[in-house]
């Protein structure tokens, strides 16, 4: 796990980051309130036409068909500067609560994909219980297939992309093969 602030890798479970300091508390006062935002698919710059966010809804759901123990959320928002939007999507997933109060630590399977059209940036945080599955590079790559997408401005295209990629990575990590760990190549 890396600090959303500093990125100095942290041990599990701690309660501030040795570097920077950061906790949950500190970030959530230097961020302020939770935006009130719609389960699932969460656009509150409006960007998406109903239409896309249906689509999206829906390729969702066949994510937690396949995958049941998955929570995913989708959050398009223009986070204020000068914070990283690693540090919004951090803030974001903790206060949001998008997984339930039993699916906490190592069974929280939530995925957080947050999207900053404003600035052009996006980023993917995982639940604890998916953390050691799904590498950072990994989810890297998941969002630079969809830089050409939202370069022209098409949201919610590269956000399918994104999910698409994610069932594909997913797939990898649910078939145990002794050990195999997904490289970018394989989705």
């Amino acid at each position: 796990m890396l600090c959303p602030y500093c990125q100095n890798r942290l041990r599990a479970g701690a309660p501030e980051c040795p570097s920077c300091r950061l906790t949950f508390p500190r970030t959530s006062s230097l961020l302020g309130a939770t935006p009130r935002l719609n389960p699932i698919v969460a656009d509150t710059v409006f960007v998406l036409r109903p239409a896309e966010i249906t689509k999206i809804r829906k390729r969702v759901a066949q994510l937690y068909w396949r995958f049941p123990q998955l929570t995913l959320q989708v959050i398009l928002l223009e986070c204020p500067p000068p914070h990283p939007l690693r540090l919004h999507a951090f803030w974001l997933f903790n206060a949001g609560a998008f997984a339930s109060e039993s699916k906490r630590g190592r069974n929280n399977h939530a995925i957080l994909l947050t999207i900053d059209p404003s600035r052009a940036e996006a980023a993917i945080m995982p639940g604890y219980g998916l953390e050691e599955l799904l590498r950072p590079e990994d989810l890297g790559h998941l969002l630079s297939t969809a830089g050409l997408e939202w370069e022209e401005k098409r949201w919610a295209a590269g956000i399918l992309q994104v999910l698409d990629g994610l069932d594909q990575l997913l797939e990898i990590c649910a078939i145990p093969d002794g050990g195999h760990s997904p490289a970018a190549a394989d989705f």
